[in-house]
This record gives C-alpha cells, structure tokens and sequence, in this order.
C-alpha cells in the first residue's frame, strides 16, 4: 500500500509540472530523482556509488567541452553507463567514450549517442529552447514522450516503475534498469513503444528475479 501511495503521489506531482512546463526537463527529473530512491531495487550503497559515477561522468564532459555536458546525459545502473544525446562529429562520440572510460567503477559503457547536423544541435539546446527563431519542436517532443512514459510506467500493475531510467532522443527512446521477470520487461517496452510519438525502444535492461527464501 505504501508503494502504491507513493505512485500515485509521484504522479501528482508529474502531472503538475509538466502543466506549468513545457520545453525544459529538469523539473520532472528533479521530482522523479526524489521519489524513485524510496522503493528502487538497489542498495544504498550501489545508489551512492552509480549517483557518483554520474557526476563524474558528467564533470568530465563538462571540462572537455561545456557543450557536452549540455548534449549528452549518462544515466548508471549498478555500475552500467548508458550515454545518450546528441554531438555533430563521429570523432567526439568517441571521445565521450574515451573520457567515461576514465572512471574504474564503470562495468559497462552502451554508446547511444546520435550524430546529428550542427544546427539541429544548436536547436537542442537547453539554453536555446525559448530563443527566437530557434525550433523546439524536436526537444519538446522528447520531453513530452518522457513524461508521458513516466505516467505510464508509475501506474501499471506488476511494474516497478523506479528501476528503470528512460531517455528520448529524437524520439528513440533508450531504457536502463532492472526488471524482476521477463514478463515484467516484455510489458515495460509493450508501454514504451505504445507511446505516442516513440518511433522505437532500446532496451539495456538486465532481468534479475527476487531472490527468495
């Protein structure tokens, strides 16, 4: 019942920021960083570490170029790194890699970034999102495919919604996390590529049941 409270709660809440905001992701993700901790399937410990992983994932990008740390996000579970976003030159992809690679606490780095033109790099950006003349057609369809997959997640049955990350990126969305079965997963991704305006879904997603007795 707690679990369920708490769902619904978290729902409120999305409901209400994605109401007064529009364009800019950071107030739902602020909310769902709160909530999800609550109940997720890690332990603190591994929550501690993969939170560290991903501000020095993102420290790093940041003093390589301050444009990345604006076009790539680094979402970890259990020690596993799933880039997504956005760069102009293949040669940079592989240097967010290389500079991931950096961090020994990293198992396992998915490389999920998108070539696209310089211009819609420009458009994608969170600064530009609300600049004249400057299209956000493509950033906001992202956000609304994320939030529209939060509401989704957080009211299905037998889901638990707070082990898995999820990111849109012109409008593919990439999962992380964990499920409990692979029924569980089968009906995450049915719901994910059900959303309106999701093209397709990759899943990095490991299945690993409770342990009982």
């Amino acid at each position: 019942m707690a679990c369920q409270s708490t769902h619904r709660i978290f729902l409120a809440l999305v409901m209400t920021a994605v109401s007064g905001f529009v364009g800019c992701t950071s107030a739902t993700t602020m909310v769902w960083e709160a909530a999800k901790k609550l109940h997720e399937d890690r332990t603190t410990d591994t929550q501690f570490t993969d939170t560290k992983i991903s501000a020095s994932v993102m420290s790093a990008l940041a003093e390589k170029d301050v444009g990345l740390f604006l076009d790539v996000n680094a979402d970890v579970w259990d020690t596993r790194v799933l880039l997504t976003g956005t760069v102009t030159d293949p040669a940079m992809r592989q240097e967010v890699v290389r500079q991931v690679r950096g961090d020994k606490r990293i198992q396992k780095i998915y490389n999920e970034i998108q070539i696209v033109s310089k211009a819609e790099q420009q458009e994608r950006r969170p600064q530009n999102s609300n600049s004249e003349g400057v299209k956000i057609e493509a950033v906001a369809s992202d956000f609304w495919i994320e939030t529209k997959v939060a509401a989704k997640l957080v009211t299905a049955k037998d889901v638990t919604s707070v082990n898995y990350r999820w990111r849109s990126v012109r409008k593919t969305l990439y999962v992380i996390g964990r499920a409990h079965s692979k029924q569980e997963l089968t009906q995450v991704l049915t719901l994910m590529r059900g959303t309106e305006g999701v093209r397709r879904v990759k899943s990095f997603v490991e299945i690993k049941p409770d342990i009982v007795g």
